[in-house]
């Protein structure tokens, strides 16, 4: 059982995890509608990965030096302010400058100004031991959300549909929305049992003074495995399953919702394996099967043997991500884990988005998935690095 501080930021990170799946989606609509050209709706989408990016880090580097209550409120107050201003905007440059400092966070993973106090909160509401459990809990929770605030996302069509609002209306509403959700997390972190101390006790201390060192060494070896991740993120998978197979991506969809949701469930198998065999050997005794499969994805001589390899992969590719997030609240001091988690978050989610434009040129030139293969080889030599540098530095060991 979760208890009551460590249930208020798993229901938080559900709230958010359903806003990021709901508006992510309609962004493109909204911004299709207001008559953007592609290039300009990629760039706005560009400058929400950006900003989310620059604040996280921001945020993650001064945590230890603010109250943790006002460094959440102030982020529920901005996720407000960012829904009101894709509702209320209508020229490129303002939703530009919106989506830079907004909250909006487009990618699968949570990097936001909320990450760095909330992992460092949660990493202090449970026993060392039981970390990789909550932070699963964690996880899972904004996973499931997301997925269900994407299937969220033809509501506004069907009010559209009903006659009570226009569809213009109604995509400015579940902007709105989005903000509200933001009002929701603050009144859960008002009910937290947090004094007004900021996380660390001295303000001059430069972040990440005792702990850099292993904090950029993790950042690295991180960024090499999203980096690895890259080659096959979604979209190039379904390129790659068209090109290769000839599946629209109408009948992939059931597939990647179903890798998706064993991913997300596979985390909660994490703690009981990482309780007997340490942190760093769960995330790298699982990950090495889960990065041959995608290796081997390449190879499949038909489509369902492709969809097998990879639905063998999701059984075990991310029971690494509370383990690694534990790891990395387990081996810095207690003042510096904000900064700790959004240094190591921050380089991941930069590095997942170099590869897909080579996973595009290699596609280009063959229909063979080398970006699986290429993928696949990345992540095998992060794992095998992870575990020649860490496996003595395992906290849960």
């Amino acid at each position: 059982m979760l208890d009551r501080e460590a249930g208020r930021l798993v229901v938080t990170r559900a709230l958010r995890g359903f806003g990021d799946g709901f508006a992510s989606v309609i962004l493109v609509a909204h911004l299709d509608r207001l008559g953007f050209s592609a290039l300009e709706i990629g760039a706005i989408v560009t400058a929400t990965l950006l900003g989310s990016a620059a604040l996280t880090l921001a945020v993650g580097l001064v945590a230890d030096r603010l109250p943790q209550r006002s460094v959440l409120l102030a982020s529920s107050a901005l996720m407000l302010a960012t829904g009101l201003g894709f509702a209320l905007a209508t020229g490129f440059w303002p939703l530009l400058a919106v989506a830079f400092v907004g909250t909006l966070n487009p990618s699968s993973g949570d990097v936001s100004l909320f990450l760095p106090t909330e992992q460092a909160l949660l990493a202090r509401a449970t026993a060392p031991g039981g970390r990789v459990a909550l932070f699963a809990r964690y996880n899972l929770a904004g996973a499931l959300l997301g997925a269900a605030g994407a299937m969220a996302t033809s509501v506004p069509d069907r009010i559209a549909a009903t006659g009570a609002l226009a569809a213009s209306t109604a995509l400015r509403a579940a902007f709105v929305a989005y903000g509200l959700l933001g009002v929701l997390c603050a009144l859960l972190y008002l009910g937290l049992r947090l004094g007004r101390a900021p996380l660390g006790t001295d303000p001059t201390r430069r972040p990440l003074a005792r702990s850099r060192g292993v904090v950029l060494r993790l950042a690295a070896l991180f960024s090499l495995d999203s980096f690895g991740s890259g080659f096959a993120v979604q979209s190039m998978l379904v390129l790659w399953l068209a090109r290769r197979f000839g599946l629209a991506p109408a009948q992939v969809g059931p597939i990647f919702a179903a890798m998706g949701i064993l991913a997300a469930f596979s985390q909660l198998a994490a703690a009981p394996v990482a309780r007997r065999i340490g942190m760093v050997r769960t995330m790298v005794y699982t990950h090495i099967p889960a990065n041959l499969f995608l290796a081997a994805t390449a190879f499949a001589p038909t489509a369902p043997i492709a969809v097998a390899c990879q639905l063998a992969r999701m059984a075990t590719s991310s029971m690494d991500v509370p383990a690694r997030q534990a790891l990395v609240m387990g081996v810095v001091p207690v003042e510096e884990q904000a900064a700790a988690a959004s240094v190591t978050n921050v380089p991941r989610s930069l590095a997942t988005a170099l590869a897909p434009s080579l996973a595009g040129a290699l596609l280009a030139a063959s229909s063979f998935g080398w970006p699986l293969v290429v993928g696949g080889g990345l992540k095998i030599a992060y794992d095998l690095a992870l575990f020649a540098g860490f496996r003595a530095r395992d906290p849960s060991r």
